[in-house]
């Protein structure tokens, strides 16, 4: 009988730990369930307990981007010219993306914060790695790149549904794009970042993707940096047959039509000096595609006049 009865105590002490134990792995499940891993565009696998509540963007593009994503609520934190969305600018502000404030990002408290890779300074990202804030690492060089930033930003925020379906939009538009433009005749141009100092972008450029896409032959593709200072000279010599500018505003700069005063670069000859406003084509954002409408326009406006000429 005391035998029996041990049995009996030891089940059921049994049953309690295995339901014990039962409770313990589905409390795990349920935390695995809700953990995030993403690998960023510095091949770090960044993971995160739960999805992000309280991120700091030090981007504008970045910004931008989680907006698409269905996750602008998240953000807590942005740099100067996050301006779009409009309610973007009511963020917020923790400096600039060269010049960030670490106490203010800090005093938010982020679980996230996304930088970017080829604008902000090394430095600052080392010290939030030592604070132990996660530090996403983001770098778009290619149209592709920014579907793929949509997909990751709405898995690290918890809005996979709407950033997938941002991505998909984005996908199909640039498709699009691809079948109508990307096989017209090629048509060598130059992209003007700036006048003062006289500025481009090399083939590792999204821009410089986006002048492929259109069917256009960035005459220097072939520079080693990413946006590279140049002379006049580079350009008679490159003889491009356009030139497409953005500026600093949505007005076309005036130092775009002084390319008019070299009578021999067939972009001068041609009167094919187009303007692109360069919140729509400098960052890798789904609005990049509006800007390459206008750059895929440009470049067919100058076949026609092409063909009238010949």
């Amino acid at each position: 009988m005391n035998y029996v009865r041990g049995i009996e105590h030891l089940s059921g002490f049994t049953l309690r730990l295995l339901g014990l134990l039962a409770s313990a792995t589905l409390a795990l499940t349920a935390h695995a369930a809700h953990s995030v891993s993403v690998t960023d565009d510095e091949g770090r696998e960044i993971t995160l307990a739960a999805p992000a509540q309280r991120i700091v963007s030090l981007a504008p593009h970045v910004t931008e981007v989680l907006f698409a994503a269905g996750a602008g609520s998240r953000i807590v934190g942005a740099v100067a010219y996050s301006d779009y969305p409009p309610e973007a600018t009511e963020i917020p502000r923790v400096g600039g993306y060269m010049s960030i404030d670490l106490e203010a990002v800090v005093a938010l408290r982020p679980d996230l914060v996304i930088a970017w890779s080829s604008g902000n300074r090394e430095a600052h990202l080392d010290k939030f790695a030592a604070l132990g804030s996660p530090v996403f690492m983001n770098e778009s060089r290619r149209l592709d790149d920014v579907a793929h930033s949509l997909e990751r930003f709405g898995k690290l925020a918890g809005t996979e549904e709407a950033a997938n379906a941002a991505a998909n939009a984005f996908r199909d538009r640039h498709q699009r794009l691809a079948v109508r433009f990307s096989s017209q005749p090629p048509i060598t141009m130059f992209y003007q970042i700036w006048n003062d100092p006289l500025m481009t972008i090399n083939g590792e450029h999204m821009i410089s993707d986006v002048i492929t896409l259109c069917g256009g032959q960035n005459v220097f593709a072939s520079l080693p940096q990413l946006a590279p200072q140049i002379g006049t000279e580079a350009v008679l010599r490159a003889a491009p047959e356009v030139i497409l500018a953005s500026g600093m505003g949505e007005a076309r700069p005036e130092w775009l039509d002084r390319w008019r005063d070299w009578r021999g670069l067939p972009a001068a000859q041609s009167g094919n000096l187009y303007f692109v406003p360069p919140d729509l084509i400098q960052r890798p954002t789904p609005r990049i595609l509006d800007g390459a409408e206008i750059v895929c326009e440009a470049l067919e406006d100058a076949r026609k006049k092409r063909q009238r000429e010949s």
